[in-house]
């Protein structure tokens, strides 16, 4: 009974030793999980002596440069990676009892060529890697036996031309990467059998334009990337046929202005990336239509210098904008961001701010705010921020809100600024100001009142006709008077020695007349 057990304990053992003992310098072997994995090394051939149940091999960083027909004894393999190796080329039906395979990695070599029979035999493949490669031309067929493929990467390459066949019978393709190549044309039915298509990158080519037509059919493509594209012009027919897109980005293009109506039929996008582009303002209602977009990325965008007030109004259900990089970007007028109720992250980094006005936005209710690297100057009219990121800070290594003006505050954090330049001095002055004011206009203003009360009662007497009238009889009075003194000159009065009185030249007035020297002195001109 011992003898037997024996037995069967050497028997198990014996496959993992004799794989143990055949695995390859650097490699990593796991006859349990069935994995071989060979990290940097110096292999120039596939090894011969695994074992031949793996499932998963991946030689990467090697010196493999042709893959010859020992991958033959491996039919059981659903993972295979000879990615950054040297291959030059791929033989036709190399594939043929890999019947298992699921996923293909060919990426980072050298391979210039692929024919419609270079993968003959892989009905089972989901995932084909060639990014990296030499690549310069799709032909028409080249896929059509990868029926079950959902996932195909081609950029990197040197693609020029797409044959209008090429991705036929791709049925169940969902992923489509073109991005980087020298394309400068799709034409127009070259994605019409990939019916299923969710993801398309078609970014960094020379297309200048997009043929109208060249997404119809494609009902289930949410994802679009045309970035760095060199697009000058963005026509209402770009996009049609393409109406369910929910994100897209069309950055690092040439359009002169924001393309709002372009853009409109999009109903369902709710992520846009659309910087780097040559536009000069968002103005108001820019992205009208698009009332389910959620984020926004306006960034490196070398002429924008302007975001006008109501530039989101249309995009109700906004949470998420990012206005970075954006050299010359100095004013975000009030209301820019108004009607944002669900705005929770804003990213305003390294743009030429130097304010920011406390409205701008609900800054308390944000669970994020950038404004980092912009050349703040630190006053008065910061005052609100300094306090706000005291009460709810939100600043990290890589998100520090630092003073650029005045140069004494110079790369201080703001937050750490208890005292700003002139908040108290320009108090103080502006009322002492008003003191001085206050003090030199009351005096000259009571002058001013006195004189012009003088000058009305005066001008208001002159016009009265009893002042008149009173006024021309004191003249005459004075004539007469100064008739009866030039009379005295030579009239003496007489003195009775009987009564001892002076006996008056003139007759005796009545006491209700006036004495000589009682009467009423003249009102002069003056």
């Amino acid at each position: 009974m011992s003898l037997l057990i024996l037995s069967v304990v050497i028997a198990l053992l014996a496959p993992q030793a004799w794989a143990i003992s055949f695995c390859p310098n650097r490699c990593v072997c796991d006859d349990v999980k069935l994995h071989v994995t060979c990290g940097e090394g110096e292999l120039d051939v596939l090894p011969i002596a695994l074992n031949p149940a793996i499932q998963r091999l991946v030689i990467k960083f090697n010196q493999i440069k042709a893959i010859d027909s020992s991958i033959q004894f491996y039919a059981d393999l659903t993972m295979l990676d000879l990615s950054y190796n040297h291959l030059l080329g791929v033989p036709e039906r190399i594939f043929t009892y890999q019947r298992r395979l699921l996923q293909l990695h060919l990426n980072n070599n050298k391979v210039g060529t692929i024919t419609n029979k270079t993968f003959h035999g892989l009905e089972e493949l989901r995932v084909l890697n060639l990014r990296g490669n030499f690549i310069t031309e799709l032909t028409a067929g080249m896929f059509k036996s990868l029926l079950k493929l959902e996932e195909l990467n081609l950029s990197q390459n040197r693609i020029e031309r797409i044959d209008p066949l090429t991705f036929e019978g791709l049925t169940s393709l969902r992923i489509l990467n073109l991005n980087d190549n020298a394309l400068d044309i799709i034409p127009t039915p070259t994605f019409k059998p990939l019916r299923m298509l969710a993801e398309l990158i078609l970014g960094t080519n020379l297309l200048n334009q997009i043929q109208p037509g060249v997404f119809e059919g494609l009902t289930h493509l949410t994802r679009l990337d045309v970035r760095s594209s060199m697009l000058v012009n963005i026509t209402i027919d770009t996009f049609r046929g393409a109406e369910n897109i929910r994100s897209l980005d069309i950055s690092d293009n040439h359009l002169q202005l924001v393309p709002t109506v372009q853009l409109s039929g999009l109903k369902r996008l709710e992520e846009l990336v659309i910087g780097q582009n040559d536009f000069k303002i968002i103005p108001e209602g820019a992205f009208f239509g698009l009332a389910n977009l959620r984020k926004i990325d306006i960034s490196g965008s070398l002429n924008l210098h302007r975001i006008q007030a109501g530039a989101f109004s249309a995009n109700t259900n906004l949470d998420t904008i990012v206005i970075s990089s954006n050299k010359i970007l100095a004013d975000i007028e009030q209301g820019a961001f108004s009607g944002l109720p669900h705005i929770e992250n804003v990213i305003l980094r390294d743009n030429a701010l130097s304010t920011v006005r406390e409205e701008l936005l609900p800054w308390l209710q944000l669970k994020n705010y950038d404004l980092s690297g912009n050349p703040l100057v630190c006053d008065c009219h910061l005052h609100w921020l300094s306090v706000t990121l005291r009460v709810k800070p939100v600043e990290t290594e890589q998100n520090t809100i630092l003073c650029a003006y005045p140069e004494r505050l110079n790369g201080e954090r703001l937050r750490e600024v208890t005292e700003l330049l002139d908040c108290r001095r320009s108090k103080s002055r502006d009322i002492f100001a008003l003191s001085n004011a206050i003090l030199f206009l009351v005096p000259v203003g009571m002058i001013i009142m006195i004189v012009a009360l003088v000058y009305k009662v005066r001008r208001d007497l002159y016009c009265l006709p009893e002042f008149n009238n009173h006024r021309n009889a004191l003249k005459e009075k004075n004539l007469s008077i100064g008739k009866c003194m030039d009379k005295m000159k030579y009239q003496q009065p007489k003195f009775n020695i009987y009564n001892n009185e002076y006996q008056h030249p003139f007759p005796q007035h009545n006491q209700q007349d006036y004495h000589i020297y009682e009467m009423p002195i003249p009102v002069s001109d003056l």
